[in-house]
């Protein structure tokens, strides 16, 4: 499958067409309208497609992946229905981490800068604890700090530090974030 941060040119290699062609078969049969109690049968799909699934996972039934073998998906973490997994490159998902609804995470883009426009990659990591709200829309290459809160339709184009209260357009640091008990 395409490596992170390099040029794929214009298409894909034969190999990651038609790994993507089965995924979406798959996908589409036994993935998307499994029920929704069913996290353990979709973390397996996930596994037979290359996706390194921790304990306890919740990957809902109508969230949209890309290329699963991209995916690592920490202990407990969740995604929401509806959020959408670009994974043309790798992403990360810590620990306890979640992914509302509707998020958008992506790891491809296109080079403006030179002829053709030629994709590129690079890996998203979303660490321990976040929770990335309704709508919001990640950036290739975006590292959201440990337990770093990505307000709800914000544009995160850049690094947020941990344990923040992160939200806007683009996406900047509001406040701490504090636990209670």
């Amino acid at each position: 499958m395409v490596n992170q941060d390099t040029y794929t040119g214009a298409s894909f290699p034969l190999t990651d067409r038609l790994a993507r062609v089965l995924w979406s078969v798959v996908y589409f049969i036994f993935f998307r309208f499994s029920p929704r109690p069913l996290h353990a049968w979709r973390s397996l799909i996930l596994r037979v497609f290359g996706a390194k699934v921790g304990k306890g996972v919740h990957v809902y039934p109508a969230v949209k992946i890309w290329a699963p073998w991209n995916l690592d998906l920490g202990d407990e973490c969740g995604v929401g229905d509806g959020a959408n997994l670009y994974s043309q490159g790798k992403i990360y998902i810590g620990k306890r981490a979640v992914v509302s609804q509707g998020v958008y995470v992506c790891t491809g883009t296109h080079d403006y800068t030179k002829q053709g426009h030629p994709l590129f990659t690079k890996p998203i990591y979303i660490k321990d604890s976040a929770w990335i709200t309704a709508e919001a829309f990640i950036h290739p290459g975006v590292t959201i700090g440990e337990g770093a809160v990505i307000g709800a339709r914000s544009v995160v184009t850049k690094d947020m530090p941990p344990w923040t209260i992160c939200a806007g357009h683009p996406c900047k640091p509001i406040k701490e974030r504090m636990m209670s008990d």
